[in-house]
């Protein structure tokens, strides 16, 4: 932790989050002259808060087994390229230290771990940022600010009947460690994403699975650029119009790996229609057929991140943030980066130069 009598109370710029998406912002703010705050010197300055313990935003939280031949879609960050790794390293080792040494290579002042608890209007057009961390609190008074915070802290939850009464366990994909956590047990997989069909592939070799979708899953075969242009135009649709992001593969679809073609083989890809209720030792479908199970496992996805802007009254009537790019609509002081078309990695390196060159505009050259 810094300590709180270094860490700044103004600053041109202040990036909230450091994972992919921040970094890229800050990346972009160091290229086009700022300064970190607090050190001195003239000129424009920003400073990054991050509410992690160290490096790697969500990759310090992915479950061991996710290897880096099957972390999907991972781009460098901008400047420095990733160091070659073995594809069966662990993405929660590998992806954490690349994170680590570009923060130092670059020196971008990441400041952690501290939390905004609150972002709120100010004197004189600031944006009040109050942190909190290791016992310590303060406010910076903001420019603008660059909010990065992703979903991963923010995992949703379904609520169903009878769900208090269960009593076996209910864990989300945000808690998962390893499949030997749930072996010989008979698990309840919920969810019809890639993290839900990724981890019910890995669980079933250990247990007995049963997997549950409010949906059809609609499979693909492949997935070319063309088709991720599409994806992304039809989410940024929804945020220009201030309705919540949808998930990815509500747009993309599943694609048939050869690991899930061999779970099909396998009968485990035998959807069934979500569950009406739980009951203390299981699930009841729709048509009534009580199934027992020990564990119910919510892959049920995530949200943004975002209750500590609610003090700007950000929300339009459709429940999302209406957004002109990057930009909250109508509020040039507020950039979202890693929300909404820009939620992938590669999405987010190109929020992170666009939110700066906005920022940059607004605020007037720098030096």
């Amino acid at each position: 932790m810094t300590p709180p009598d270094a860490i700044p109370t103004a600053a041109d710029v202040v990036v909230i989050g450091a994972g992919q998406a921040g970094l890229s912002a800050a990346y972009h703010l160091r290229r086009r002259g700022f300064a970190p705050a607090g050190r001195g010197g003239a000129g424009r300055t920003y400073v990054v808060l991050d509410g992690e313990d160290g490096p790697g935003g969500a990759w310090r939280h992915r479950w061991r087994s996710l290897r880096m031949r099957t972390v999907n879609g991972i781009h460098d960050l901008p400047g420095i390229e990733q160091p070659g790794v073995e594809p069966e390293a662990a993405s929660v080792d590998v992806l954490p230290a690349y994170f680590g040494d570009y923060e130092r290579e670059l020196g971008l002042p990441v400041v952690r771990p501290v939390r905004v608890r609150r972002v709120e209007p100010g004197d004189d057009g600031a944006l009040l940022v109050r942190w909190e961390g290791d016992g310590a609190s303060g406010t910076i008074a903001a420019r603008a600010i660059v909010n990065a915070t992703g979903t991963w802290s923010k995992p949703f939850w379904p609520a169903y009947p009878g769900q208090e009464t269960f009593r076996g366990r209910q864990l989300h994909t945000a808690d998962y460690v390893r499949a030997e956590d749930v072996a010989g047990q008979r698990v309840a997989v919920v969810g019809g994403g890639i993290s839900a069909v990724q981890l019910l592939e890995e669980v079933s070799h250990v247990a007995e699975t049963f997997w549950f979708t409010r949906r059809e899953p609609v499979w693909r075969d492949s997935f070319d650029s063309r088709d991720g242009a599409a994806a992304v135009a039809m989410v940024a649709d929804r945020v220009r119009e201030g309705l919540p992001p949808q998930s990815v593969v509500s747009v993309t679809g599943l694609i048939r790996t050869p690991s899930l073609r061999a779970a099909a083989a396998r009968g485990v890809l035998e959807r069934r229609p979500m569950f009406t209720r739980i009951t203390p030792d299981g699930v009841v479908t729709p048509d009534g057929e009580h199934v027992p199970v020990d564990v119910i496992f919510w892959n049920t996805g995530f949200r943004a991140a975002l209750d500590h802007l609610r003090p700007l009254h950000l929300r339009a009537p459709g429940g999302g943030i209406r957004m002109d790019g990057t930009q909250v609509a109508g509020e040039p002081r507020v950039h979202l980066i890693g929300y909404g078309p820009s939620a992938s990695t590669v999405g987010a390196n190109r929020a992170g130069r666009d939110a700066v060159n906005r920022i940059v505009r607004y605020l007037g050259p720098v030096g």
